[in-house]
C-alpha cells in the first residue's frame, strides 16, 4: 500500500490516555466512522506482546475499513501484525534501515521540523513527513510551535505528502489555511472527545476547507 495525498486529510495518531470505558480498537473504529483517513498506532509504554496483540486488534478494523495503519517507532511490532507501514521520528532509527526492514511495498513516514529534513527524507524513500510541532501541545511537553513559514517552506521543498501535527484542534485548525499541507494529525482533538466520531466528522470537514486536492 502506499499512501496518496487524500488519506493524510484526518490523519488520528492514537493515545490511550483517554480510553475510560473503551477499549482503544473500539475508539479508533470511532474514529474511522467518523472520517479519519489515516491511523497511527503510538504506545512508548505498552511491553511487546500487549502492543503486538493491541495492533492486531487495530489491523483488523482498519482493513474492514481500507484505511492505512502505521505503527510509531516499533518495526518489530509493525511487520509482526502486517500493519501497511511505520512512522519514525529524527530520534528513531534510521530512515533507510528502516525501508530496509519493511520493504518497498511499505508505508514510511517521517517527523521532520526544517526543509533539510524533509528534503532528506524525501531522497531517503519517505512516503510521506509529519511536520511539527505546528502548535504547543499537551502530548509533547518539550515540542515548541513551528513558525507557519517554516511549515509553507517543507511543503514547497517536497512532492511528497505533507501533514502537519501538533496540538491541532477546531479551533486552530483554520489557521494553517493556505500553508499547502495535504492534511492534518491529531491526537486529543479526537481521542479526548466524548464524541469520537463526530469530532472526526467536524475535523474532516474543516481539513477538507484548508487543503486543495483539485490539482492531484
Amino acid at each position: 500500500m502506499k499512501v496518496d495525498k487524500q488519506s493524510m486529510l484526518l490523519y488520528a495518531v492514537t493515545d490511550r490516555a483517554w480510553l475510560g470505558e473503551q477499549s482503544l480498537a473500539k475508539q479508533v473504529e470511532q474514529a474511522i466512522q467518523g472520517g479519519a483517513t489515516f491511523i497511527q498506532l503510538r504506545e512508548k509504554n505498552l511491553p511487546y506482546e500487549d502492543f503486538l496483540k493491541e495492533a492486531q486488534q487495530i489491523k483488523r478494523i482498519t482493513d474492514t475499513y481500507n484505511v492505512p495503519f502505521v505503527i510509531n517507532d516499533n518495526v518489530e511490532v509493525a511487520i509482526a501484525c502486517a500493519a501497511d507501514g511505520i512512522h519514525i521520528g529524527q530520534d528513531d532509527m534510521d530512515l533507510s534501515t528502516a525501508r530496509n526492514m519493511i520493504g518497498d511495498d511499505k508505508i514510511l513516514g517521517v517527523s521532520v521540523q526544517t526543509v533539510e529534513q524533509a528534503r532528506l527524507a524525501e531522497k531517503g524513500g519517505a512516503d510521506y513527513v509529519g511536520v511539527g510541532a505546528v502548535f504547543t501541545t499537551s502530548t509533547k511537553l518539550d515540542a515548541t510551535a513551528l513558525p507557519l513559514r517554516t511549515l509553507e517552506a517543507i511543503c514547497q521543498s517536497v512532492s511528497i505528502p505533507v501533514v502537519a501535527i501538533g496540538g491541532i484542534n477546531e479551533k486552530n485548525i483554520l489557521q494553517l489555511s493556505g500553508s499547502g499541507i495535504d492534511g492534518v494529525a491529531v491526537v486529543s482533538a479526537i481521542f479526548a472527545k466524548q464524541d469520537i466520531k463526530k469530532a472526526s466528522q467536524e475535523l474532516l470537514a474543516l481539513s477538507k476547507q484548508i487543503v486543495n486536492h483539485e490539482n492531484n
